[in-house]
């Protein structure tokens, strides 16, 4: 089932805007589906186009990069391979999995001179420094990063266009949804079982059987583990992967390296954690020593706390020890009976809302009297001010942390977000926001 990915339209501003002048470079997780949409957008938007799956591609047309010089000959040569017409200005090129071909991606500096068409790369792990090493980067590259898709293109799968549209005006009035939040967030859960990978999200459409569901998530964990073997022979990479639901329920406030990889710390394994990372099938969140405008400036690269991309992955990643029909997640979580200390599937699910919505994530932590620490589970910038936002799986009675930081920092502070599942609410400065408003934060 082809899907309608938000990122179409920012593809097409591309087009249009550039005319040719900057290859199209579309970077994501493996099964997000960045190869489905290049080829849905070069078949809708131009005349005529060639994809090249570098992952299966012929000999014939692998052995064209080895020599760029003559442009015309690559171009004939394409044409003949592929029996497909290239028409100036009215035509793609699509180099798909361009990592496993660094001459290609090399060759689009030359390509894009010339001008003759557009060209589109999609890759995964972009930064593994074997795959780039000895290339030139070419600067003529528009990059666009494609997430899991969202609740908003999950409700669109759904067949469920309007919604979303009038969340966003309850948002604008900042009201309550009154009747329509406890379906809203039946929805929400259900978006969290499934997730937003569109393999597990057409599995779910297609049979309306979660057990099936789950059998599509523990294939697409098992692709990954695959590839952070082949990142890292040793299988730090997939040990630190299979850690992460359990790091995030430990509250100890950071990944702790040393509890997963005895005699290792944050500092050994900085490029396994940084490839991880390129990969896009985790995403980081780091401490920052000084909560400031510039948090960048001020994080520590080696105090993190490790997202799993998609929370639909993550809630199959730990409880993958079991089969789906001893598993009571799932259960849990449609029928709102989520225990306490499974809140961490709601800190994962927030940490993927605010990343596709283009957010770099960080926290920070802060001793409180007792010794203990108080914790901002992310912090945005906004303008010259920061938001603060706690987040929590149940109703609430108290926000410590976002109280004590406020004051700490009061000059700082713009909005402050409690995040939860119950309906919009102000008390006090403080704004609590049901789960499925983080999107517009």
């Amino acid at each position: 089932m082809i899907f309608k990915r938000k990122l179409y339209d920012k593809m097409l501003r591309w087009k249009e805007e550039r005319k040719g002048t900057s290859a199209l470079l579309l970077k994501g997780a493996r099964r997000v589906g960045k190869s489905t949409l290049v080829e849905q957008f070069a078949k809708n938007e131009y005349k005529s186009y060639i994809l090249i799956d570098f992952a299966h591609v012929p000999k014939k047309i692998n052995a064209l990069f080895d020599d760029m010089s003559d442009l015309n000959f690559f171009f004939m040569h394409l044409q003949i391979e592929t029996g497909i017409t290239l028409y100036e200005r009215e035509s793609a090129i699509i180099f798909d999995e361009v990592q496993l071909q660094p001459l290609a991606r090399q060759a689009i500096k030359y390509l894009v001179k010339d001008g003759r068409y557009d060209y589109i790369e999609t890759g995964s792990l972009l930064s593994i420094k074997k795959n780039v090493r000895d290339i030139v980067i070419p600067s003529e590259e528009t990059r666009m990063t494609l997430y899991p898709m969202d609740f908003e293109e999950f409700y669109r799968a759904l067949g469920n266009e309007s919604t979303f549209e009038i969340l966003r005006k309850f948002w604008d009035m900042k009201k309550p949804l009154e009747s329509s939040h406890r379906k809203l967030m039946r929805d929400l859960r259900l978006y969290m079982l499934v997730g937003g990978m569109p393999q597990a999200v057409d599995t779910y459409l297609q049979t309306n059987n979660l057990q099936a569901v789950d059998e599509k998530k523990r294939e697409i964990i098992e692709l990954y583990k695959d590839d952070f073997n082949k990142i890292d022979g040793s299988g730090r990479a997939s040990q630190l992967f299979d850690a992460i639901p359990s790091q995030l329920t430990g509250n100890a406030g950071r990944y702790q390296i040393s509890s997963v990889l005895p005699n290792q710390d944050a500092m050994r394994v900085a490029e396994i954690v940084a490839d991880m990372a390129d990969s896009m099938t985790v995403s980081l969140a780091y401490h920052v020593n000084d909560p400031v405008i510039g948090m960048p400036m001020t994080k520590n690269i080696y105090r993190y706390k490790m997202f799993v991309a998609d929370t639909g992955l993550f809630v199959t990643l730990a409880f993958r020890d079991k089969s789906f029909t001893e598993n009571t997640i799932y259960s849990r979580l449609l029928s709102d009976k989520l225990e306490a200390n499974l809140g961490y599937v709601y800190e994962n699910l927030v940490a993927q809302m605010l990343r596709s919505g283009g957010n770099e994530l960080f926290y920070y932590t802060f001793p409180t009297e007792s010794n203990h620490n108080y914790e901002i589970d992310f912090l945005l910038s906004r303008g010259n001010k920061l938001c603060p936002i706690e987040v929590k799986s149940s109703g609430y009675k108290t926000h410590k942390s976002l109280d004590a930081f406020c004051e700490k920092f009061s000059s700082r502070v713009g909005e402050r977000y409690l995040i939860y599942t119950k309906d919009f609410h102000k008390d006090g400065e403080t704004t609590c926001l049901p789960a499925y408003m983080t999107p517009f934060l």
